[in-house]
């Protein structure tokens, strides 16, 4: 009745629709954990040659941040349909909270860098095509 080129072809569109389908499930890219986020942070600060103490302060606030935010993050999108600008909002919120704790460990110049360099290196880039307001 079906060939085996037929069951083939059947199985390989199955199996592309099933990779399609868990990959919008997880929106395909999982969340890395706070200690990967805090190396990545700490890598890149580390031009910046922090005294220990100065070091363990940044790596205290970068850790507070990061476990805000996944709170927020699960408080907020977890729940149906999320509400984007309360997201932007409240993330917002908490980036001006860690900046006004960086301030008193950074140096004017170290705090200018971490804004203009730094940060905007650490967001995650979005696939070309990916929506976005």
């Amino acid at each position: 009745m079906c060939s085996m080129k037929t069951k083939f072809i059947l199985t390989a569109v199955v199996l592309f629709i099933a990779g399609i389908a868990a990959n919008a499930q997880g929106g395909g890219f999982p969340r890395r954990t706070v200690e990967e986020r805090l190396k990545a942070v700490d890598d890149k600060i580390a031009v910046f040659n922090l005294e220990k103490s100065k070091k363990d302060q940044a790596d205290t606030v970068f850790t507070q941040y990061f476990r805000a935010v996944d709170a927020k993050r699960d408080e907020i999108m977890g729940g149906g349909s999320p509400d984007r600008e309360k997201m932007r909002s409240e993330m917002q919120k908490l980036s001006a909270d860690r900046d006004d704790k960086l301030k008193g460990i950074f140096t004017d110049e170290q705090f200018k860098k971490w804004k203009d360099e730094i940060e905007p290196s650490l967001r995650p880039q979005r696939p070309n095509g990916g929506g976005g307001s």
